[in-house]
């Protein structure tokens, strides 16, 4: 069993206040400039470092694993027929020119309607699914991903609330809404956990003996669902698809056989790894989906520590932070990065679970 038992947990008792003004709406001039809040959840102690100190907390035996999945610009802007607007926001490919979306305004949309986005890309309705999403075929000619970059803009969380028509912002959050490593397109959410690491931290690592790996989960909308239920434990995740690699998956069994710590970056390579242990009962080469929910109670077997973002009140992120830091630690911390002044969510400071 991975969780102990529990019959009722209640959402509420996630919940804290954020003054609004500690919501990042920017990133930091310089990713590693971040703050990071290091707790030791042993000994119930929480310090306060910046992220360039992070190699600090690396040594030889540690294996880092990374999500290396990249944002795509999946906000589309189209017209229909008639001339109206339409948004089309691109939740995850189906197969061939096929992808599940959301369409806003949806009240008119009819199937067989054609939405023009550019010159170079339209799309086809071609069913509504019972969940409000919708399928489409998109159309084009040539290379569907390099065309997107040219069209579509980057999807950025809600809580980021800016004028998206500003050129200069639109080319901050292309570059900075993005690891350094990012490499397989496929999320339409950063894993933001990651967005701290710069290329000469990566290297300063290696050169201590830190082992690398990434795995591969792409985020979706789900990251952003609020749960709607008082008690958590009827909570369902939406499902995301994760892939581990052959040479992962040798690195990450053998650290555990020989002791080694693994710290994962961020709740998306949490999940991953997690998922399949439970799963599998070992981390192999996989491609699968992830609906795993995690909360206090859940037994990890196979992260030894955590850099996760501050994350939002009631969420399922917070939830997992908590199972694993323990929730009175946790809000600790919270209310201590309030007090002093830490930035909130996707670009925001981070924390380091020892």
């Amino acid at each position: 069993m991975s969780f102990t038992q529990e019959k009722t947990m209640k959402l509420k008792d996630f919940d804290y206040e954020l003054p609004e003004e500690l919501i990042a709406q920017v990133p930091e001039q310089k990713r590693e400039n971040s703050k990071m809040m290091v707790l030791d959840k042993t000994a119930k102690t929480i310090k306060h470092k910046h992220f360039y100190d992070i190699t600090d907390y690396f040594d030889e035996n540690d294996v880092l694993v990374l999500n290396n999945t990249k944002v795509i610009p999946a906000r589309l802007y189209g017209k229909k027929e008639t001339g109206a607007n339409i948004e089309v926001f691109l939740l995850k490919i189906i197969g061939g020119k096929t992808w599940q979306v959301l369409l806003n305004p949806s009240k008119r949309v009819k199937e067989e309607m054609i939405i023009k986005i550019s010159d170079e890309l339209s799309a086809k309705v071609l069913t509504r699914e019972d969940n409000g999403k919708w399928l489409v075929e998109m159309i084009y000619d040539g290379n569907f991903y390099d065309i997107l970059h040219k069209t579509g803009n980057i999807p950025l969380p809600p809580y980021i609330e800016r004028n998206m028509t500003d050129e200069q912002l639109k080319s901050l959050d292309y570059e900075r809404y993005q690891t350094v490593f990012a490499q397989k397109e496929g999320s339409v959410a950063a894993p933001t956990a990651g967005l701290h690491f710069t290329e000469e931290i990566l290297e300063k690592l290696k050169a201590k003996g830190v082992t690398i790996c990434y795995v591969t989960l792409n985020v979706g909308m789900g990251t952003f669902k609020p749960v709607k239920v008082d008690n958590i434990l009827e909570h369902k995740m939406e499902s995301e698809e994760f892939e581990i690699s052959k040479e992962t998956a040798r690195i990450i069994m053998d650290a555990k056989k020989a002791g080694k710590r693994i710290t994962a970056v961020g709740t998306t390579t949490v999940r991953t790894l997690e998922t399949c242990m439970q799963k599998y009962d070992e981390i192999l080469q996989v491609i699968d989906d992830s609906t795993l929910f995690i909360y206090p109670g859940f037994k990890f077997r196979v992260i030894d520590r955590l850099i996760t973002n501050f994350h939002l009140p009631k969420s399922t992120l917070i939830m997992l932070v908590s199972a694993f830091a323990g929730k009175e630690l946790v809000f600790k911390a919270y209310e201590e990065a309030i007090n002093n002044k830490y930035r909130f969510y996707s670009y925001g400071d981070c924390m380091l679970i020892n």
